[in-house]
């Protein structure tokens, strides 16, 4: 696979969102399964992983740790903190987004036990805690590097505004954030912001939760812990108005000779050489096709047939119910 730069980095231009195996879209994976994708990932080429201290509540840390112990040394390994499962009185485990400068150190502790390694190579803070101004958040990732815990460090989920008061403090390697044709927030300010400062932009869910793939025809099959199911833009009826974009997309991808999903990862890949998507998967089907995407070749005018199928004011919904809306920074997004 091609290269782009993450940070300090050479990675693939593809990477691999590892959040499905443990969390989110239904019952994980089994440990089996899980160990089949990470290794044929990094067997197909892939150096870019990408987990969190709040998928599985840990699990999927655990999984990453142990399966990719042996090939450390092959692959850059991203995690996330500030937001995490936390054991409450009543003894069950919640989200919770918290950004205090002991809070993220101890977060990150946790995660290279549980990863199993001495350095996490990018280390973001997953949601900026509003509670707590982000150069305190930022101050602590990085005491984090000075200490040699952490190489690098991004955000996720935040405003041009916020990056450049977080970059005054500590270089910002890269923000992640939703990207894909349906939710094109960051094109309004942060993408730009990533390019002027010399940060990556890592899209995740480039692939709208499975919706650009045309294989989620019908919402009511998902499961009753589905993620997806409190999503506005998942609601039975706005799903449905949403599925009516996808005629002439599908129609566009077989013209090309690729799949949607394909289409989709290479709408990305051409959109800026700064921006790395990292589908995730659980499929070793889906992850070889979702690796084809890089031989996709569209011209302008593709791309342009692509932002006209799916502009703003065609996609229906927001992307997250009012709670969602309130934790991630989206002014100036």
């Amino acid at each position: 696979m091609n290269n782009r730069t993450l940070g300090p980095f050479q990675v693939s231009a593809i990477g691999l969102g590892c959040m499905n195996l443990s969390h989110a879209y239904g019952a994980p994976v089994s440990a089996e399964q899980g160990e089949r994708v990470l290794l044929s990932a990094l067997d197909a080429g892939v150096t870019l992983f990408d987990t969190a201290a709040l998928y599985g509540f840990g699990a999927n840390e655990e999984l990453v740790g142990k399966v990719m112990k042996p090939h450390r040394r092959k692959f850059t390994l991203c995690s996330k903190g500030g937001m995490a499962g936390v054991r409450g009185e009543d003894g069950v485990v919640r989200r919770v987004i918290d950004g205090r400068p002991d809070t993220v150190r101890k977060n990150c502790e946790d995660s290279l036990r549980r990863l199993g390694t001495d350095v996490i190579d990018l280390y973001y803070l997953h949601r900026w805690d509003k509670q707590v101004p982000i150069e305190d958040s930022v101050g602590a990732l990085s005491e984090l590097v000075r200490k040699g815990y952490v190489q690098a460090i991004g955000l996720s989920e935040v405003s041009a505004d916020t990056l450049r008061k977080a970059h005054a403090v500590h270089p910002i390697a890269a923000v992640q954030t939703e990207y894909s044709l349906w939710t094109r927030n960051p094109e309004i300010a942060v993408l730009e912001a990533c390019r002027e400062l010399g940060a990556s932009f890592v899209a995740f869910s480039p692939l709208a939760r499975a919706y650009l793939t045309g294989t989620l025809t019908d919402v009511a099959t998902l499961d009753a812990k589905d993620i997806r199911r409190p999503m506005p833009r998942f609601a039975p009826d706005t799903y449905a108005t949403n599925l009516k974009l996808l005629a002439p997309f599908k129609a566009l991808a077989q013209s090309l000779g690729c799949t949607q999903a394909q289409l989709a990862l290479a709408w990305l890949l051409h959109k800026a050489p700064h921006i790395i998507p990292i589908p995730g998967t659980t499929s070793l089907p889906h992850l070889q096709e979702d690796l084809g995407a890089e031989r996709v070749r569209l011209a302008p005018e593709h791309m342009a047939q692509l932002e006209d199928i799916f502009n703003v004011k065609a996609v229906v919904g927001p992307r997250y119910a009012p709670q969602g809306t309130a934790e991630v920074d989206t002014e100036n997004f």
